[in-house]
């Protein structure tokens, strides 16, 4: 009988023997990070697909948006697709899987692929993007939860990194391709990077329904310990899947024994808290304007003073390659300070660059013509070199692991939704707000970096090194979900696993 649920037995690679140790396989733990990041990767291509097309001549006859305020519709109502995409995942991660609800999310993404490739209206179009907007919002938060779950805590900063570099690869492709094909005589010249996009959720439709693992807390969950630890022992290696195994199943049990894990529960103490600051982190992060400045780089440089629109998408190309280029710096070094840090060295230099913008642009406006204008340039360039060393990573790593086990599918959904939501206040108002207060928009931004900045510092809480068992006990969930349940609290376990005994039997 067919089934969306992975199902089958998971034993070891044929040759291997069960009861031999292995040691940890971080080669694997990185082929199989990169492979579920081309759902990062279609999440890149997509932002930066729109900005270049939105804004061609020939795009805007043949669509004829009546105004402004219409083609950032066209942008923005992506972002509600993602943001119910993102909001599936708290319903089909824990019951599919993690890898099965990237598979869904592909297939759906093809779909809308397809119907935007093929429209001709404005309308068409706009339901094409709200259909791949939902599997680029799965996709979204689906890679995080997954690869946070299959990562040593050590260095999971890094492999979030590994799917920030990806997603930041996709922005690439995307903008060279459209500075590519915006050569081309043909009208429909946007139609082909809008349908190159299917190979890549082909590919990942497929690989998830047939070789990427499901994630060992996710098969603990389900009570299947003996594939959970053939999972870890794949990745980790023998003698930390089996201390894994002990924190893993500890915390799951303590769970069902204090909480339903209904979504009422995410917004109750003690999870309210956990909840506030996943979804306050991913509202920042859209918040502070990334997202102004991908979708409408060319009209940023327009109004910097840029009127050749070559030289334009030249100049939004290069936005790509900065984001790839700089997206390799978490890898290596985000592990290495703490999460806090980053995201604060990160918001500083974003609030200068959205500062540099705004001068460059009140200086085109009185000094049009001047080639000091195209100084403009190299600070959305700066923004994203800061963007991308802190938040680019740092709300996502941040994001997924926080929450508790049988919550975090959950947590992951609310805050990626809280993710769209801003990109979606982004999307919708930086056209007409540009229109009517010009550089303004960008002090604008410049004030929200400083309010990111307080949140950062005084509601944070450090999580580096930490394993996800440890964040409930590092956030106090643990000990006042205990406590409401009747149960006393102990977590100085020797063996990792959290010890929790009924109180009426003390």
């Amino acid at each position: 009988m067919f089934s969306l649920k992975q199902t089958k037995l998971i034993r070891p690679p044929p040759g291997v023997d069960a009861s031999q140790i292995r040691p940890p396989n971080l080669s694997y733990i990185y082929l199989v990070t990169a492979f579920v990041s081309i759902g990062a990767l279609l999440f890149g291509y997509d932002q930066g697909v729109m900005g270049v097309i939105v804004a061609d001549e020939r795009w805007i006859e043949l669509m004829e948006p009546k105004n402004s305020w219409v083609t950032g519709s066209v942008v923005s109502l992506y972002d509600v697709g993602c943001a119910i995409g993102a909001l599936s995942l708290g319903f089909l991660a824990d019951p599919l899987g993690r890898e099965r609800t990237l598979f869904i999310a592909s297939v759906v993404f093809i779909i809308g692929a397809v119907i935007q490739a093929a429209s001709y209206s404005v309308t068409q179009i706009t339901i094409g993007r709200v259909i791949l907007g939902y599997g680029v919002g799965a996709c979204a938060g689906g890679v995080p939860l997954y690869v946070s779950e299959i990562s040593p805590p050590a260095i999971r900063g890094r492999i979030i990194g590994i799917e920030q570099m990806v997603l930041c690869f996709g922005e690439l492709i995307a903008f060279w391709l459209n500075y590519g094909f915006n050569f081309l005589t043909t009208d429909d010249w946007w139609r082909i990077p809008l349908a190159i996009q299917v190979v890549p959720a082909a590919l990942l439709a497929f690989g998830c329904w047939y070789w990427v693992p499901p994630s060992p807390r996710w098969l603990i969950a389900q009570d299947r310990h003996e594939c959970a630890r053939e999972v870890l022992t794949r990745l980790h290696g023998t003698e930390a899947a089996e201390l894994e195994m002990l924190e893993i199943k500890g915390s799951i049990d303590f769970e069902r024994q204090v909480t339903k894990s209904s979504w009422r529960d995410m917004f109750k103490m003690p999870v309210l808290r956990v909840t506030a600051l996943g979804m306050g982190i991913q509202f920042f992060q859209q918040i502070t304007g990334t997202n102004s400045i991908l979708y409408y780089t060319p009209s940023l440089f327009e109004r910097g003073g840029i009127t050749n629109p070559k030289t334009s998408n030249l100049a939004t190309g290069g936005v790509g390659i900065v984001l790839f280029v700089f997206a390799w710096i978490p890898i290596f070094y985000f592990d290495r300070l703490g999460r806090k840090t980053w995201l604060q060295i990160g918001t500083v230099g974003m609030m200068c660059a959205m500062i540099g913008i705004t001068i460059l642009q009140w200086h085109a406006e009185h000094h049009p013509g001047d080639k000091a204008n195209y100084v403009i340039i190299m600070f959305p360039y700066l923004f994203y070199v800061f963007f991308n060393i802190s938040w680019g990573v740092g709300s996502w790593t941040y994001a997924a692991e926080i929450f508790p086990i049988s919550m975090r599918a959950k947590g992951n959904a609310l805050s990626t939704v809280s993710l769209w939501t801003a990109c979606y206040i982004v999307a919708q108002a930086s056209p007409p707000i540009g229109d009517a207060i010009g550089w303004g928009l960008y002090i604008i931004y410049a004030g929200i970096c400083v309010v990111a900045f307080v949140f950062v510092r005084y509601a944070l809480v450090e999580t580096k090194g930490r394993t996800l068992e440890e964040m409930s006990r590092l956030f106090g969930v643990d000990s006042q979900l205990a406590e409401r349940s009747g149960f006393e609290y102990d977590a100085d376990s020797k063996d990792m696993a959290v010890v929790y005994r009924a109180a009426e039997h003390i």
